[in-house]
C-alpha cells in the first residue's frame, strides 16, 4: 500500500546578490507555500556561508533548511518553484 504522507526535508541556498531584503522575501515565500500545503514544519535559516565552488560566479550562497511532513505529491510541486525562481542557486528535497 502507498504512503499517503511522508517526512521531507528541503534545503535551498539563495543568490546573495539582490541583498538581504530579496532573501528574506524567497525564504517567506517557500516558508509560506511549505506551512501551507505541509504539517510539523520546521526552518532552519543557516544565513550565509562560502560555497565550496562557484555558482553563476557567486561565492556565497544564505542557506536554508526545512523539515516537514506532506503527501507525496507536494515535493514534485515545490521542486517545480524551486526551478523557476530566480535567485535560487540550488535546491535538494529528500524524503527523510
Amino acid at each position: 500500500m502507498a504512503k499517503i504522507n511522508e517526512t521531507y526535508e528541503a534545503m535551498a541556498i539563495f543568490s546573495c546578490k539582490a541583498g538581504d531584503e530579496a532573501i528574506e522575501a524567497l525564504t517567506a515565500k517557500f516558508d509560506e507555500m511549505i506551512k501551507a500545503n505541509a504539517t510539523d514544519v520546521e526552518m532552519n535559516d543557516w544565513g550565509k556561508r562560502k560555497l565550496a565552488y562557484a555558482i553563476n560566479y557567486e561565492t556565497e550562497g544564505n542557506y536554508v533548511l526545512w523539515n516537514f511532513t506532506s503527501e507525496t505529491t507536494f515535493p514534485a510541486e515545490l521542486e517545480r518553484v524551486f526551478k523557476i525562481t530566480d535567485g535560487v542557486l540550488r535546491f535538494l528535497i529528500t524524503v527523510k
